[in-house]
């Protein structure tokens, strides 16, 4: 309310200290009574319109842009497509992920496995608990400082902020699950070399009072493969008081077929217990390893031979005891049957112009097998459309094939494809782009949608979620915690959950 003028010849009066002015005839007729303490707001409904300082919020905003204050790019931001201006950084959205844990070892582990483990099927209680083993890459000139990483993450928390973004992380009053403090134990073996890739398996328990015995093997730099029993090392988590026996960390079994011959292809049979292990190398060379009723293991020196490149990757069929697959810088895809004695593949078809680098065999539908290659496409097929390589073709002849699906939204290499362990439509992809894809195959696109998602061009709608990880190479979907997904790169390990799988 504005306060009346005075008026021009009205007296002045000296003020002694602690006075205040008093009037000397009230208030006059017609006036009103001036409360020189009244609010400065005329209503409630001002009060709240006004922001914490007294002014409007949209009044405070407008100032504070106009200052230069941060603002936040809350667009849609995909690696490969954008760039990011200088001083900016990517920051995840919390809102849709349900866990998300990150994690930097000493030296980068560029290849993992996720180990099985008794805490049950199916789980979706937090916090949650994993157990994986990884190969190390120590820098060159420090190769004796690599290791075999097994380890246990637990205490890995619920997000808060899932499928809220506006919520709260610091309002627990609602939380109906435990927050707690990730926890991160490990055991290691020492190794002299960079490991290239590593895979587990687990034979089943003697009786219910022992646990399963759970073998790695490790593919070396140096050509050998390196099998080790972990379970010991497993044991030592969760049993007060165990000790390691002092052969822990010894080799049950050096694999030396590959000579001098690097590779990166391991692949261990799901429908052999005991255990039978593939294992290819960069001249083109496939052993089969089988392990003996005694606990020995037994290399055929006949290697399976047929590809013109280096073997990048191999699949064991999920559901044929005697078929597998590989994958080679050649561009092609070759289906085998062990039991060959003439170690030739059945079938040869080109997957691609450029490497294949990875594949991924679906555990619900066996005649789909999905291809990642090095032009950053990659392809899903058909097997009942495959047709069997006469014995009399050349074994750099392939024939031809049409995927029922093929994606070129990557424009980087295919670093590792993972097919969801119980939903045959969802993939995970990870690409050279330094992002993790989730897929859903059973989505389509209807003639009258538009192909841009995001405002970006050609992004396809069967793209679930894109996760950005600097330096990704492998991801692997958790088998008893479904739709946990774990992954490894240059930048460390990550575990997370999305709310989209």
């Amino acid at each position: 309310m504005a306060k009346r003028a005075a008026e021009d010849d009205a007296p002045t009066q000296a003020l002694k200290a602690g006075e205040r002015p008093v009037a000397d005839g009230g208030v006059g007729e017609g006036e009103d009574f001036e409360d020189e303490f009244e609010d400065e707001y005329e209503s409630e409904d001002e009060i709240l319109e006004a922001g914490v300082d007294g002014r409007p919020d949209e009044e405070r905003e407008a100032e504070e842009r106009a200052s230069g204050a941060m603002d936040v790019d809350r667009e849609t931001f995909i690696p490969g497509r954008h760039k990011l201006d200088a001083g900016q950084t990517l920051a995840p959205d919390l809102s849709t992920y349900e866990m998300l844990h990150t994690l930097e070892p000493t030296w980068p582990c560029l290849s993992f496995d996720i180990l099985r483990d008794s805490l049950g099927d199916n789980r979706t209680s937090y916090p949650a608990t994993v157990y994986s083993v990884a190969g190390t890459q120590a820098a060159q000139g420090r190769e004796r400082e690599n290791q075999l990483l097994i380890m246990k993450l637990s205490g890995l928390s619920r997000n808060d902020q899932a499928g809220n973004p506006d919520s709260d992380s610091d309002d627990d009053d609602d939380n109906d699950h435990e927050t707690t403090d990730p926890i991160l134990e490990t055991k290691s073996i020492p190794l002299t070399c960079t490991t290239n890739r590593v895979r587990a398996h687990q034979t089943p328990p003697v009786n219910s009072s022992t646990p399963p015995t759970t073998l790695t093997a490790a593919m070396q730099e140096s050509g050998d493969v390196l099998i080790h029993d972990i379970t010991p090392h497993l044991l030592s988590f969760d049993t007060p008081g165990y000790q390691l026996p002092p052969s822990a960390s010894k080799p049950l079994s050096t694999i030396r077929a590959h000579k001098k011959n690097e590779g990166y292809a391991l692949a261990w049979s799901p429908l052999i217990p005991a255990g039978k292990l593939l294992t290819g190398d960069s001249s083109g060379k496939i052993f089969a390893t089988t392990r003996t009723d005694g606990g020995g293991f037994v290399t055929d020196t006949t290697p399976y031979t047929g590809h013109s490149g280096s073997i990048e990757d191999l699949q064991w069929s999920p559901n044929e005891r005697n078929v597998f697959a590989s994958a080679s810088s050649d561009g092609t895809v070759k289906i085998w049957d062990a039991r060959s004695k003439s170690r030739a593949p059945a079938v040869s078809v080109q997957v691609s112009q450029s490497d294949a680098n990875v594949l991924s065999w679906s555990h619900l539908t066996p005649h789909l097998l999905a291809s990642g290659h090095d032009d950053g496409t990659w392809s899903v097929w058909d097997l009942r459309q495959w047709k069997s390589t006469p014995p009399t073709t050349s074994a750099s002849t392939s024939s031809p094939a049409t995927p029922v699906a093929n994606f070129a939204f990557h424009k980087q290499q295919i670093t590792s494809l993972a097919w969801h362990p119980t939903d045959d439509s969802i993939i995970a992809v990870c690409a050279g782009d330094s992002t993790l894809t989730l897929w859903d195959l059973a989505v389509e696109l209807d003639d009258e949608e538009s192909r841009f998602t995001a405002g970006v061009e050609d992004v396809p709608p069967q793209l679930l979620f894109v996760h950005f990880m600097e330096g990704v190479k492998e991801a692997r979907w958790h088998g008893q915690f479904p739709g946990a997904v774990m992954a490894t790169g240059g930048s460390g390990f990550g575990v997370f959950k999305t709310i989209s799988v």
